[in-house]
């Protein structure tokens, strides 16, 4: 009976340690996609020149394609923060 419920806690840790990997994954993917670094939290910055009332954009995450699978296939993109020199490469 002690192994039964041993071996239950340990599949149910073990399941619930993989949702929390993959949502953490999906959640840097998305911040990186938005324009904030994961790692520093350094967002897009805009400014506003009132002179020629242009809009000006300084982007933190370059996002760079490395591999592009056709048409069906997965895009191994990856993203490099200019604030704290972070680097990711993702599959979407």
């Amino acid at each position: 009976m002690q192994t039964l419920i041993f071996l239950t806690l340990a599949f149910l840790i073990t399941v619930f340690s993989i949702l929390l990997y993959l949502k953490n994954k999906t959640s840097r993917v998305t911040k990186l996609n938005q324009g904030e670094c994961p790692s520093c939290g350094e967002k897009t910055r805009e400014f506003f020149d009132k002179t020629t009332n242009t809009k000006f954009k300084q982007e933190v995450i370059k996002a760079k394609l490395l591999k592009n699978h056709g048409c069906s296939g997965v895009r191994d993109i990856e993203y490099t923060c200019s604030a704290c020199g972070l680097k990711e490469v993702h599959s979407q």
